[in-house]
């Protein structure tokens, strides 16, 4: 298991470009209208699977966050119209919690998955109460995953750059928080994302705020796309721009800065009070701080623009029936904004593209058995 995230397979190995993306959804874009719904499937599993660990109750939220690795690793080898998602989800979600030393008897997990699943919006009446299928496909999600099972999250870096703060409930008090592995802490620990010089001073509730929103980030595959270290540095910024307090001290500290917007810089202090005004720390400038760490700024910001523009597709991602366009279908177009999509009309467009999908591999268009056409494939790239 490697401490240090540059030497482990999660950066050597789970780490891709978008063109990796689009070609592992090639399969799946033959069978949907619009490209747009693969997009709105990874919101809607990375919901699943949210729902799938409060239903357990007990999963904290690291392994939720390793079970949704799991799953979009696994679809980088897999396409949707071709597997059967849900036990996917259930597999995940039971890996997960062995890899992250929280184990759970796989019952427990069968049966709440089967239970979830059963229910609107989902419909899955086939979901195997065998638990020897659930086992199968954790066998062949291990495989797949190549027996990579360290994942690492932006929660390490978010913990160990900013200073805990003192109020209840704040994420750096809750039991998942702790993972910066053994003999490692925030404030001694090996900070490969900086200097290391310090620590970001955030107002109460501002640490929660980028944790939320790192939380937020595994609705979309940025987990495959960027570090985690440059994922929780996006976080920061943007809470930094959308959490009031933070945004205030950022304010006042640019206005307290020399020739910032507070006009002519404060004449020197007198003799008498020099002394007093030593004691006096300055206000801490949080871009300054980020700006110092040894980061790409611009990377940096176009991660920003992703998860922003992941908000924006999430914002049309309606749980309630009832707040879906009467056309009830995800092209309907609303008055400002693109179509609210509900996740029963994901449902429907998913059990549309397997069943497409199905009927292809039993009767393919070439006249010879998909079976044939797979070791065609193989014969061909073995040379």
């Amino acid at each position: 298991m490697a401490t240090d995230f540059w030497s482990s397979t999660h950066y050597k190995r789970w780490l891709v470009d978008r063109a990796t993306l689009r070609q592992a959804r090639a399969d799946d874009l033959l069978y949907v209208d619009d490209p747009e719904h693969l997009d709105f499937l990874a919101l809607y599993f990375g919901e699943l699977i949210v729902k799938l660990g409060r239903k357990l109750r007990v999963l904290p939220q690291r392994v939720i966050a390793t079970a949704t690795v799991f799953f979009r690793r696994f679809y980088l080898k897999n396409s949707y119209c071709e597997t059967d998602p849900f036990i996917v989800v259930a597999a995940c979600c039971y890996l997960a919690a062995k890899a992250e030393e929280f184990p759970m008897h796989i019952k427990v997990i069968a049966v709440d998955a089967r239970d979830l699943f059963a229910q609107e919006p989902y419909n899955v009446k086939n979901f195997p109460s065998d638990n020897a299928k659930l086992a199968e496909m954790e066998f062949y999600l291990v495989d797949d995953l190549e027996c990579d099972l360290t994942v690492f999250h932006p929660y390490r870096t978010l913990l160990a750059l900013c200073k805990k703060s003192d109020a209840s409930g704040d994420p750096a008090d809750e039991e998942e928080a702790g993972e910066l592995g053994v003999g490692i802490v925030g404030e001694d620990g090996p900070r490969y994302w900086g200097t290391g010089q310090g620590q970001l001073e955030l107002p109460p509730n501002g640490l929660q705020t980028a944790w939320f929103i790192v939380n937020d980030t595994y609705r979309s595959e940025l987990c495959l796309l960027y570090s985690p270290h440059l994922l929780a540095v996006a976080a920061l910024y943007m809470t930094c721009v959308f959490h009031p307090a933070t945004a205030a001290r950022l304010a006042s500290a640019s206005a307290a800065a020399p020739g910032g917007s507070g006009g002519a810089p404060d004449p020197p202090p007198r003799r008498s009070s020099r002394q007093a005004a030593e004691r006096k720390l300055p206000a801490q400038d949080p871009l300054a701080f980020l700006a110092a760490l040894n980061v790409s700024l611009p990377l940096v910001a176009t991660i920003v623009q992703e998860i922003i523009a992941m908000y924006a597709l999430w914002d049309r991602y309606k749980e309630d029936a009832a707040t879906a366009d009467p056309g009830g279908t995800p092209d309907s177009r609303g008055d400002d904004e693109g179509g609210v999509v509900t996740p029963a009309q994901l449902t429907a467009i998913l059990s549309k593209m397997r069943e497409a999908r199905a009927q292809e591999v039993a009767h393919p268009s070439n006249g010879r058995p998909f079976a044939v056409n797979k070791m065609l494939e193989r014969t061909q790239a073995a040379g």
